[in-house]
């Protein structure tokens, strides 16, 4: 009877423990970042919608951005993300919608070619080398996006977009695998 109960236990506390740690990622990135100014405001990937256009989360996160370029956190815009199962890629799609909301072409940088956190930072800082950047992204991706970017920027912070909860829900339980992969691999 009692190895029932260790049983039940351990299957009741898996996904337990697993929502509270999706819920302390999320909010863990509801913090504020650092003070500005910044060089660059980057925008980490997010998926693209069948029909060519931004999901949700990549909506989000590049009105924020936008937000913050307005006022005047950072003289330019970077985004990041390839092309992922359907349309553009991520930073042209992103990109167009800041032109669509009045950012000039000469303050975009396009990084379209990752398609991982560790990637976006890779590859962006091979084209604007090492700049202090504040990345956003969704609330639960910040913990990995500092770490992540911090590994290749000396100066690197993030801030979280706020999604529909169902959005920030599904995202925040993959994001607690993706922290796991991270840290087995030395990539945090």
């Amino acid at each position: 009877m009692a190895d029932a109960r260790w049983l039940g236990a351990a299957v009741l506390g898996a996904p337990v423990a697993w929502i509270g740690a999706a819920v302390g990622l999320d909010l863990a990135g509801a913090g504020a970042p650092d003070a500005p100014p910044y060089e660059v405001v980057v925008v980490a990937g997010a998926g693209v919608m069948p029909d060519g256009g931004p999901s949700q989360a990549l909506w989000a996160r590049t009105r924020l951005a936008v937000d913050l370029y307005e006022a005047g956190v950072a003289p330019s815009l970077a985004f990041t993300g390839g092309v992922g199962d359907w349309g553009a890629a991520e930073a042209e799609v992103a990109a167009d919608l800041a032109r669509g909301w009045g950012v000039p072409e000469d303050a975009l940088v396009l990084e379209r070619t990752s398609t991982s956190t560790e990637e976006n930072a890779a590859n962006l800082r091979a084209i604007v080398g090492d700049r202090r950047v504040l990345v956003v992204t969704d609330r639960y991706h910040v913990f990995r996006c500092r770490r992540v970017f911090g590994r290749h920027f000396t100066d690197a912070d993030a801030v979280g977009a706020v999604t529909p909860w169902a959005v920030r829900a599904r995202g925040a339980l993959r994001e607690v695998a993706a922290v796991g992969v991270y840290a087995l691999r030395g990539r945090l």
